[in-house]
Parts: structure tokens; sequence; C-alpha cells
């Protein structure tokens, strides 16, 4: 470790002495996009592209396989093709494209060390990134509103249908898509990032046009969403927690163990679903958080931002399109038994395990899910 810190040291002694910088390596087209911020930082260890290409290309593989998964199996399997579920796949499908979209152009720049498609390619990669990033925060969102409607408001909620499935996410697709094509009109712009092998929003640009765009998108797309979230998961929490303790003081009076309905028994349900929607919505935000932290510090000049932290940061938020289909693979009981008779070598538990699976998230009524139950 001693000889190898020393050879770092060497290489970037090295760099100074001759005033080699990260934008040493970028085509002329491009180098109009670069803000003069990079030119103080030697170029990065060969080393450090070899391992973040090859973490990007393993994340990629395991996000294609997981969520192509994840939408093969909502969508073949008669008990989850459900208006709730409809969300899910969408969820699953953002985030197939999410890496199907920035894996393989991120892995070709690392063995290049640098940016090689192009000025125009480099804005669309950064636009699908926002996009599909927002996209998913958004419906983990109406996921979060399912569960609420579903858990608080209880029988007396209006059921989600598909057309009002489709129809919001449709809503979601398209309030994104004006947001992130916002950039192209002047209103921010997408740049090369850090290492210069990925592109992303200007957060260095010290004008009032690129602060206001980083600060009220990061209101629509992190803030708002938090918010939200927090506060249908607040009520889910309280009228579970209700709903228990009632039950417990009926079959306290009642001198019987549990007075556990098939109503009740759906709340439960309801409520292991709404679980792990928490989780992979709580994924989400420690994914993206260390990235807007990175554009706050650019556009607030609060310190230097180094390419080595852009980086990896970049490679943090989209290494959560990899969080989703472990979680339900690993949370979800429906989808756990039908990826156990789809693909047994590939189920997360026995078969004897998922036979006693509860009935999956649907929004529709008690007597409804019996009968599709049975």
């Amino acid at each position: 470790m001693a000889s190898y810190g020393a050879w770092m040291a060497a290489q970037s002694a090295s760099a100074v002495a001759t005033n080699l910088t990260v934008v040493d390596r970028v085509p002329a087209d491009m180098l109009h996009m670069v803000d003069a911020h990079w030119y103080q930082f030697p170029p990065m260890n060969p080393l450090w592209h070899s391992l973040l290409g090859f973490a990007i290309a393993i994340l990629c593989f395991i996000s294609l396989v997981g969520n192509g998964m994840v939408m093969y199996i909502f969508t073949n399997t008669r008990t989850l093709r459900t208006p709730s579920n409809l969300l899910v796949v969408n969820l699953a499908f953002s985030d197939f494209l999410m890496m199907f979209t920035m894996g393989p152009p991120m892995v070709i720049n690392c063995y290049y060390e640098t940016w090689v498609f192009g000025p125009l390619a480099c804005e669309i990669y950064g636009m699908f990134g926002s996009l599909f990033g927002c996209v998913s925060i958004w419906t983990m969102t109406m996921i979060a509103f399912d569960r609420y409607n579903v858990i608080v408001n209880g029988l007396s909620g209006k059921p989600l249908t598909n057309n009002g499935a489709l129809a919001r996410i449709a809503g979601v697709w398209v309030a994104t898509l004006a947001w992130t094509l916002a950039p192209f009109f002047g209103w921010n712009r997408y740049v090369p990032e850090g290492n210069m092998s990925a592109c992303g929003t200007d957060y260095l640009t010290d004008t009032f046009s690129s602060r206001s765009y980083i600060l009220v998108y990061s209101i629509f797309v992190y803030f708002s969403p938090l918010f939200l979230i927090i506060y249908s998961y607040t009520f889910i929490i309280k009228a579970v927690s209700a709903h228990e303790k009632n039950m417990r003081e009926q079959a306290k009076k009642m001198n019987v163990a549990s007075l556990r309905s098939s109503e009740a028994q759906n709340t439960s349900t309801e409520m292991k679903l709404a679980k792990v929607a928490l989780v992979t919505i709580s994924l989400w935000f420690l994914a993206w958080t260390p990235y807007l932290i990175i554009n706050y510090t650019g556009i607030f000049k609060a310190s230097p931002i180094s390419p080595l932290a852009t980086i990896w940061g970049s490679l943090f938020a989209k290494a959560n399109a990899v969080y989703n289909p472990i979680v339900y693979g690993i949370s979800h009981p429906k989808y756990r038994a039908a990826l156990y008779q789809k693909f047994p070598s590939l189920s997360c538990t026995d078969p004897a395990d998922d036979t006693q699976s509860v009935a999956s998230g649907t929004t529709t009524v008690v007597s409804t899910e019996k009968t599709e139950s049975a």
C-alpha cells in the first residue's frame, strides 16, 4: 500500500509538472461544454476508469436482468395483473431504461477515458438520466398514494382502476419529460461531469438561469416527493397501529387469542406491501442524496468538487435501478411465488414458504380478492 501511495503521488506530481488536466482527452467539439473548474485537476489514474467501468457494467447487467424479470412476471402472472401493480411495472420499466441508456455508454467512455459520442449524445444522455430518475421517484409517490388509499381509507376509498393507474403513469411521464427537456431550451444545460465519462446538469455555471433550474428542479424531483411520501406513510402507520390496538382490545374483552378476520388479514397484507414500497423509496433517496449534495455544493460554491467525487456520486444514483428487483425478490410474497414457478433456480425462498403467501397489493375490495384467490 505504501508503494502504491508513492506511485499515486508520483503520477500526480508528474501531471502537474507537465500541465496535464482531466480535460486533455476531451474531443475539440466538446470543449465548449466543459466548465473552467475542471481544468485545475490532473488526469485521473486509469485504474479509476477501469474500476468505474467494471462497476457500471456489473450494475447494468443486474438491473437489466432483474427489472426485466419484474416486468415479465408482473405482466404474465394473473394474480399480479392488478391496477396497483401497473405502477410497479412502470417503476421497473423506468429503472430498466435507466441502466439500458446509462450503462453501455459509460462503459465505453471509461475505456477511452473521456466522452467520445459528441455534444448531442452528451445532452441526450444527461436528459435520459434525469428523466428516468424523476419518473422512478414520482412512480414511487403514486405507489405511496395507493397504499394510503387502501390502508387509511379502507373500503371507503375509491379503488384504483386500470384506467386510473394508466392515467397516473401518463401524467408522471408527461410532467417529468417537460422538466427534463427544459435544458434544451436554455434553462440550464447538460454538460460533461467529473472525469468526462458521463453527462448531467450544469451545476457549476454561475448564472441565475443555471442555479434557478437546479433549485426548482430539486424541489420538484426530490423535496416534494419526499414530503408527500412522508405524509402518506405517517398516516399509514397511524392507521395500522390504531387498527391493531382495537383488535387487541376486542380480543381481550372476548377472552380470545385473536379476532383476525379476512379483512384484518387483508390489512396486514397491505401493510406488508406498504413496507416493501417504503424500502424501495428509502433506497431511492439514499442513492440520490449524494448527487443532490454535489449539485448544491456546485451552485453555492460551498467547497471544491473533484472529478472523482462527482462521477462516483453519479454512479451511486444510477445504482438505484438495481435495488428494486432485489427488494421485490426478497419481500413481495406473490412475486416470490411466481418467481419460483417460472424460474425455480432464481427463487429467493422455498416453495413451501410461498404457498403460504398472502394476496398481492391489489386495491380491490376484500370480497373481490377472495373470489380471485378461489
